[in-house]
Order: structure tokens, then sequence, then C-alpha cells
């Protein structure tokens, strides 16, 4: 049987998409043709606020959200490059017919434990 999720998907999900809140967000906001408060996001995904403006600032960082300035931090839809854009729809796609295959990628990508890890790391300042 084939894999339902093409290398070059995978490839993209080890290296941008660290949680599956992350990548609900991303699928929500490619779905929404405005801006979403970050409050908004954090109900849609069932996540506190402050965990939804981790996510999002993460995801803004790996140039696949943009942040918008206004009276509450919101953020859009903005993938930086076409081929970004067409692998976001490669995922939403995937994800819409194997959601459990993207899930485990997703759980069990080693980079992110790594990253996860270097967050606890002390770091000596210079």
């Amino acid at each position: 049987m084939d894999d339902p999720v093409p290398l070059p998907l995978r490839a993209f999900l080890l290296e941008h998409i660290d949680s599956v809140a992350q990548l609900e967000a991303l699928l929500l906001l490619r779905r929404e043709a405005k801006p979403l408060p970050v409050a908004s996001i954090a109900g849609a995904l069932y996540v506190p606020e402050a965990v939804a403006a981790e996510e999002l600032a993460a995801l803004r960082e790996r140039g696949l959200l943009m942040a918008e300035e206004g009276r509450e931090p919101a953020y859009r839809y903005a993938p930086a490059t076409p081929e970004t854009a067409a692998m976001v729809d490669l995922l939403a796609a995937t994800y819409a017919r194997a959601l459990i295959p993207v899930t485990n990628i997703v759980h069990g990508n080693p980079l992110r434990l790594r990253r996860f890890a270097d967050a606890f790391r002390f770091r000596k300042d210079k």
C-alpha cells in the first residue's frame, strides 16, 4: 500500500510543524479570508490564548503566517513563497483524507522534540 503522505509533504511537516495545534491553526487561517484574532483562534483550537500565541508566532517565524497590527493581536495566512503555498494546499488535501498518518508524523517529529528540549537548555551569556 502506498504511503498516504507524499515524501515532500512529510519533509515539510517535519521542518515546519511542531504540533497538531500549529497544523490546525495553519489550516484554519488558510480557509479564512481575513485576519483572525489570537483569542478566536485559541477558541477554535480549544487551547489557552497563551498557547495559541506561541504556536502562531512559530508559524509566522517559519514564513507561513503574517501578524496583523491592531487593537488585539491577529494573524492571517501568508505563505512566504508560491512553493510553500502549494505545500500547504497539499497538506490540506492530505489531512482531509489521511488525518491519522499526518498527525502521527507531527507527533513523532524528532525536530519538534529537539526544539522542545532546546527551550530548556541553559545558555551562558557572553
